[in-house]
């Protein structure tokens, strides 16, 4: 199984370790993710303005060369993912915006929303499938009692994100039961942690989180899992009380054996 690999930029610094445990194991899994070449930053966050190109134009880039290599483009990153998707889908619908990228792209690679973006959650559910995943699991985390942290980029807008159902989603609790876990449900797991709030109202941030945290907490979670750098910053460090907040390549790759080979950097 070959994908078109968009890493981003916090996969690159501070989220590095969420990419290392991924890559060690898709390579478990025997999936292949080939890194687009010459990728740029995606923004961040998707901008509204139907007037905005140039935030993303590098969106479109990653999606022509994951299409002209004949594969579907694979993020790990929530707000890598919901920018990404949320371009590819005005790219597919929306003919002023196509018609403006397309004036700024090379005559060879005009796009107009071929690519097809997942997010490695998916590729697990929907192409390993979580029965075959436990299947491969070695060292399954059995007792461990999870919550899933979605947030909001995951899941929302619902009608181009397509990932879950927003307000009831479950491919999280899903997976870990796949690891041998216990997911523990409550009520703030697909509410906001604050977001970028946490840069100018840092006080928001830390009302969210906090909330966020107090609720898997008092439903019995041990730890967090999440997809999203953003939000485990938030919930790890705005957050009182704590709890240590994981992403959930690490339990995949702790799951699959291959956790120290992430670590090492093999």
């Amino acid at each position: 199984m070959k994908y078109s690999y968009y890493p981003g930029c916090t996969l690159r610094t501070k989220a590095e370790i969420l990419n290392r445990y991924a890559l060690a194991s898709a390579k478990a899994l025997g999936i292949e993710l080939e890194e687009v070449e010459n990728w740029q930053c995606c923004g961040g966050m998707y901008t509204a303005s139907t007037d905005e190109i140039a935030t993303k134009l590098a969106s479109v880039r990653a999606l022509a060369q994951a299409r002209d290599a004949g594969c579907d483009l694979v993020t790990l990153c929530s707000a890598c993912f919901n920018v990404i998707k949320r371009v590819n889908e005005d790219a597919r619908t929306n003919e002023n915006f196509i018609t403006k990228v397309n004036n700024y792209m090379a005559p060879d690679m005009e796009y107009h929303g071929e690519t097809n973006v997942l997010h490695f959650l998916e590729v697990l559910r929907d192409v390993i499938g979580f029965d075959e995943l436990k299947k491969k699991v070695v060292n399954p985390l059995t007792g461990r009692k999870i919550g899933a942290y979605y947030g909001c980029l995951l899941l929302r807008p619902g009608e181009v994100m397509q990932l879950d159902d927003p307000e009831n989603p479950k491919v999280l609790e899903e997976f870990i039961r796949a690891i041998g876990a216990t997911p523990v449900l409550y009520g703030q797991r697909n509410e906001c942690c604050g977001g970028y709030q946490t840069l100018n109202e840092k006080s928001i941030a830390v009302q969210r989180s906090s909330a966020v945290v107090e609720s898997a907490l008092s439903q019995g979670a041990e730890c967090l899992i999440t997809a999203c750098p953003l939000c485990r910053y938030n919930l790890a460090v705005n957050a009182a009380p704590q709890i240590p907040v994981y992403y959930f390549t690490e339990l995949l790759a702790e799951a699959l054996g291959v956790k120290e080979v992430a670590e090492n950097g093999n």
